[in-house]
């Protein structure tokens, strides 16, 4: 059975300090099924996008064998826009633009083929949306769930419901220490995890990512590089590689949801290279496992003293 995946689609105008774009491709899911379509097949990506929306992108996703029964094209709407800048550190930016257009009435309607899919990866968006997806699949076996600050502080009763029905939550380090009112990240991620979510990722951006399983903390680095051109769509890149990873291994074991987040991490390092989804659009998997290989190079040592 496929990979089912829900999010939103975007056109993005990003400006950092060394380009700019406009009307980029983006969204939650765009990142999150391009990042996947390397590891796994079928992806099904289920969304929203106005008439506006170019067809070049759509020829794009499907040229990565995503499966669009599921996108939603609205006639006479617009697609989700939304603009950014990036400060000098890359690390912040400045939200100047968010326009939901369609987004604000999606209803995420899974085709009926669709709802045997048992491994599902929800992308950041109202967590009542979010509910109204597990509520049409049959069965669940892995459910990976993204959210934010503003679920966090808005929707909190709906996201609570959400983590008692998902095996692992991603969330960054912010996100993680407001939804647990802890400034401890360990303490915080066992409150978290006595929510409902057995298994929890804390993103740490340039820091790299903690691993929370069971009775393992594991730390996996950010790939060190020389140049980062635009961090859009890092995070939701990470879910991609990492539930892709997942699909294509049907192993849940502790040890290989360790892998599955050094391919998350790998896939990152691609998209964050260039502007918008470039980054991920002409990989080789032989390329993503010789990057991951430079992963676990620059993380091991000899342990003899």
């Amino acid at each position: 059975m496929g990979l089912l995946i829900v999010g939103s689609l975007a056109m993005d105008t990003v400006e950092t300090p060394f380009n700019r774009v406009d009307d980029a491709l983006g969204g939650s899911a765009t990142y999150i099924s391009l990042a996947a379509s390397y590891f796994t097949a079928p992806v099904n990506l289920v969304g929203v996008v106005g008439e506006d929306f170019p067809k070049k992108y759509i020829d794009l996703l499907e040229n990565h064998n995503i499966d669009l029964q599921g996108l939603q094209v609205v006639p006479g709407e617009k697609t989700f826009r939304w603009a950014g800048k990036y400060h000098y550190d890359m690390n912040s930016r400045d939200t100047l633009l968010t326009e939901l257009n369609v987004f604000s009435n999606f209803n995420p309607v899974i085709p009926y083929k669709l709802r045997k899919n048992r491994f599902v990866c929800l992308g950041n968006i109202d967590p009542s949306l979010q509910l109204r997806v597990l509520d049409q699949i049959e069965k669940t076996d892995f459910v990976v769930c993204d959210t934010m600050n503003y679920w966090i502080e808005g929707k909190l009763d709906d996201l609570l419901k959400v983590l008692k029905r998902t095996n692992l939550l991603i969330i960054n380090d912010s996100e993680a220490r407001l939804l647990a009112q802890e400034p401890n990240l360990i303490k915080a991620a066992k409150k978290i995890r006595d929510l409902g979510s057995e298994i929890l990722i804390i993103k740490k951006g340039e820091h790299g990512a903690l691993l929370f399983a069971d009775s393992i903390i594991f730390s996996a680095p950010a790939y060190p590089l020389e140049s980062i051109f635009d961090p859009t769509g890092a995070g939701d890149t990470f879910a991609g590689g990492l539930i892709g990873y997942l699909h294509k291994t049907q192993d849940l074991s502790p040890e290989n949801i360790k892998r599955a987040v050094v391919f998350g991490s790998t896939m990152a390092s691609f998209c964050v290279e260039e502007f918008s989804t470039k980054g991920l659009e002409d990989l080789s998997y032989l390329r993503i496992k010789d990057r991951y290989r430079d992963f676990l190079s620059i993380s091991r040592f000899d342990e003899s003293e």
